[in-house]
């Protein structure tokens, strides 16, 4: 249904600006209808990015993003205004797609004048009623109240229930629920489950694997603005290829246990330990981990340091393609339907 062909977006940086920043390089993947796809990866990877070139907020540098076979970069006036019909945006923090000013179901009057002029109010009323029931809100909690008065989890469903007034077939759900309580979360995540069953295509942005893993069909790995990984969930999950995917397991909090307790032998099998003279750990130890500078204790600083800087100096040697302007390395099918980049700076 939509799908994204080589996308570059480079930022202008610097005096005047002379100089570039690639922020996304190379990606391409599809949004198929009835799929959600995960978009993982950390803070600055370009996630967020993609999503604002999807949705028309920001222009693609190069590459295309087609829309059931149209280039949606040079819609304009009504075509543009149809593409949002299909294609709508649920973003981080739901309190900014709102006015404080007025109340939170302004959001509807807005899809009415734009698409809607002449349904009637009563019709209308009607809709944005049903709308927001099939997205577990009660109308009457809801209506008639400002921003103050609900919750973050209220807010981010209110603009669902937007969305679907219009029928949309794409929904960029870009960290959604990283301001929404534990309570909540799952709550919204059954909901996008339940939207997927009616047809409906969901890139569900994330940093959070586990939530990734939950509710997707499809899963891509974005590492320093590239596609490193990409497949079958359950694929690149059980399987992961590339050194970055790898780390990232290896850094999921496990929930049934803590460290000392015991790890999965594939964790274990990874160089992942949690014990260091005697005394049980608070994170892994794995010279992959991001905090591997941290587990220095007494009698291990030396080698644990040491190992540290070597990683890091290893990653700055391999990932040099994701920072500057050199070609992509491709992605191959290691198996059916799971591809990683296969480069002497992707092993």
């Amino acid at each position: 249904m939509l799908t994204l062909d080589n996308v570059t977006k480079v930022y202008k940086t610097g005096t005047f600006g002379g100089e570039s920043l690639p922020a996304v390089r190379g990606a391409s993947f599809e949004i198929r209808p009835g799929e959600v796809t995960s978009l993982i990866g950390e803070s600055g990877s370009g996630k967020s990015t993609l999503g604002k070139m999807i949705l028309r907020l920001t222009p693609v540098t190069s590459g295309t993003i087609s829309f059931e076979g149209t280039d949606v970069a040079g819609l304009k006036g009504k075509r543009l205004r149809e593409y949002y019909r299909h294609v709508q945006g649920v973003f981080q923090d739901p309190f900014s797609s709102y006015n404080p000013v007025f109340r939170a179901d302004r959001v509807f009057a807005t899809i009415k004048r734009s698409y809607f002029p002449s349904v009637s109010n009563s019709e209308w009323h009607g809709r944005v009623e049903a709308s927001l029931e099939s997205v577990g809100l009660n109308p009457v909690d809801v209506l008639d109240k400002f921003t103050h008065q609900l919750s973050g989890g209220q807010l981010q469903r209110i603009l669902i229930a937007r969305a679907l007034l219009l029928e949309i077939k794409i929904l960029v759900a870009d960290e959604i629920i990283s301001m929404i309580d534990a309570s909540t979360r799952v709550d919204v995540l059954n909901l996008l489950a339940n939207l997927k069953s009616r047809g409906l295509g969901v890139l569900f942005i994330t940093h959070d694997l586990s939530l990734g893993n939950y509710i997707s069909e499809r899963t891509i790995i974005l590492r320093r603005g590239v596609v490193v990984e990409m497949g079958a969930t359950q694929k690149v999950f059980d399987n992961p290829q590339h050194d970055y995917t790898k780390m990232l397991l290896t850094a999921v909090p496990q929930l049934h246990k803590k460290w000392g307790a015991g790890l999965a032998p594939e964790l274990e099998a990874m160089g992942v330990t949690s014990e260091g003279e005697g005394r049980p750990g608070r994170y892994s130890r794995s010279s992959m981990h991001p905090l591997a500078a941290m587990h220095a204790w007494k009698g291990h600083r030396a080698q644990v340091v040491a190992a540290a800087l070597e990683t890091a100096a290893s990653a700055d040697r391999t990932d040099t393609y994701l920072r500057t302007h050199e070609e992509v390395p491709p992605l191959v099918e290691v198996e059916e339907d799971h591809f990683v980049v296969t480069s002497a700076g992707a092993e």
